[in-house]
């Protein structure tokens, strides 16, 4: 593993009214998605409003945790660490932006299969983020 990467700060996430739900379940070690009740989308980042087609009628379901690197890019200067911020396909559909940690940065891959992790940032949230899924059951995860 980058030792670098360990120790990189994360910066407390912006909450917006509504995503308290969001991060509780992240504090309990869960990943939600906000799925359409008219066109059945799931969605994230969780909003209000369908991105599909617009419907308010959307409700928090939890996410296997689970999916596939579609891209990446990895930061090595002007920052305090090393970091990789990446694509990742949810297996259930949805693509999140976010970081892959816990893993050695130059042994990312695209198509890569990777596992949530939480990480918790300045004030103690807990971030959601990606770990390669033998990096995660390597370490008990």
């Amino acid at each position: 593993m980058d030792a670098a990467s360990a120790t990189r700060k994360i910066s407390d996430p912006l909450i917006n009214p509504g995503d308290e739900p969001y991060f509780e379940a992240a504090a309990q070690g869960r990943l939600m998605v906000k799925i359409c009740g008219a066109c059945g989308e799931p969605h994230h980042y969780p909003r209000a409003i369908c991105p599909f087609c617009w419907s308010s009628d959307v409700k928090w379901a939890d996410t296997a945790g689970t999916g596939t690197i579609y891209t990446f890019s990895i930061t090595r200067r002007g920052a305090a660490a090393p970091y990789c911020i990446a694509y990742v396909t949810l297996d259930e559909g949805p693509v999140v932006m976010t970081n892959i940690v816990d893993t050695d940065l130059d042994a990312i891959r695209i198509g890569q299969r990777v596992k949530v992790v939480f990480h918790k940032s300045d004030n103690g949230t807990a971030v959601p983020m990606f770990t390669p899924v033998a990096a995660a059951q390597a370490s008990g995860r």
